[in-house]
Order: C-alpha cells, then structure tokens, then sequence
C-alpha cells in the first residue's frame, strides 16, 4: 500500500486511489457530529449559491457552514459541533459548504473512492481502508481556508498514515499542543460567537466515533456524504 500526503485543492485534485480528504478544525468533524444528531445524509458543495438551490429542492434540510469562520448569512447553523450536538438532526438532510473541506471533496475528481477525515473517526478510517487493502491511499490535509498549512490537519494525516502502517505514533501530546498553536483561535473571547473553546476539545476527541462518512458524487457535481458503520 503506497501512502501520500498532500495539501489544499490541487493536492485533492491530484488525488488517486482511496483518498481521504481531511478538515480537523471543523468541516469534517461537524460532519461527524451532525450524522450522531440523527441526519440521514449530508450533501456537500463548494459554492453557497448551489447550498441554498439545494435547500429549496430537498425540503426536510437545513443548511450548516462558513465563510471566513462564521455562519454563513441565511444558514441554519455555522460550521461549529457545539451548535451541532444541542441539536435533534432526526430524518434531516444537511447541505453543507465549508471554505476548505467541501472544496477538496469537490476537486477529488481522479479518486477511485473518496473518505472524509478528521480525528473524531480518524480509527473507523483507517479500519475501513485495512479492509479493502487499496494499492494507493492519499491523505488530503486542506489546511487553514484551503492555502495555508493545518497543524491538526498534517497530523490527522499522519496519524493515519501511521495506523495504516501499523507503526506506533504517540500523538496525545501533540493533540494537546494545538491549543498553543492552530487551535489557539478557540481561545480568543473575540471568536467566542463562532469558534469558541469547546469546539477545540469536540474536534479533538480522538475515535468518538465508529462510522465513515463514505463521498459519492452525484449527478450535480455535488456530493452525498453516506454514514458506513465499523
């Protein structure tokens, strides 16, 4: 099994074999959290015009996402598990758009089989790759806003690399050292509105979760995020 790492769109663009595509802070773990609440699926896409298309054609949906961290004006929630676990999410489907991870499930053109990633399920990911023994695996960490390297992401990626290797990787403390560094921005009373100190240790918590959430493009250029239990 060959394991890549890459960054950012181009690295989703450039993507093959089974590719996760991972957004730590928060994409990919608010998607998590929003299957747990009860949606059935999740539609993902890149542009904000096509999420609210998208919420006219599918009536029972809400809409969850940001732009520059913040909810988007119109949405029904922001891109933040602390919104996300105080709610009922039963028979809803969720149409999401974030700045980075939506955009590198868009761009994942050249993947045989498209993953989301982040530390919530980063074990039930690395299982189901274990399962189906792929040639190649690329691991996508989309970064800060899809163009600056992501701590958390970078280590997320390595984490399954790791595992996908069966190495040992000691990475509690490195976890927690994000605080000081990328995830600092939790921190900051000025973001308490829409990032605040919670959604750090929601997005931290290493395997919360035994689920994959499996992309499948769908005749829109979109993508439906499907829940695979493991």
């Amino acid at each position: 099994m060959k394991i890549e790492i890459l960054e950012f769109v181009d690295g989703a663009r450039n993507a093959k074999g089974v590719t996760v595509i991972i957004d730590v802070f928060r994409a990919f773990s608010v998607a998590c959290y929003v299957v747990d609440a009860g949606a059935v699926r999740i539609i993902a896409t890149s542009e904000v015009s096509e999420a609210f298309e998208l919420k006219k054609k599918y009536k029972n949906s809400v809409l969850v996402g940001e732009r520059d961290e913040k909810k988007i004006e119109g949405f029904d929630f922001g891109n933040s598990p602390t919104e996300i676990i105080k709610e009922d999410l039963s028979g809803k489907t969720v149409i999401q758009t974030t700045t980075a991870g939506t955009q590198g499930l868009t761009n994942a053109l050249n993947a045989d089989a498209i993953l989301t990633g982040s530390f919530v399920n980063a074990g039930a990911v690395v299982r189901y790759i274990k399962s189906i023994d792929p040639d190649h695996v690329s691991l996508v960490a989309m970064g800060y806003r899809a163009t600056c390297s992501a701590e958390e992401d970078l280590l997320c990626a390595e984490m399954i690399a790791a595992e996908l290797k069966n190495e040992k990787f000691i990475f509690e403390t490195r976890i927690a050292n994000l605080q000081n560094t990328s995830g600092k921005r939790f921190f900051d009373l000025v973001n308490l509105d829409f990032s605040p100190p919670t959604d750090f240790f929601l997005c931290t918590m290493v395997n919360r979760f035994d689920f994959i959430l499996k992309a499948t493009r769908r005749f829109d250029g979109n993508i439906d995020l499907m829940k695979i239990d493991l």
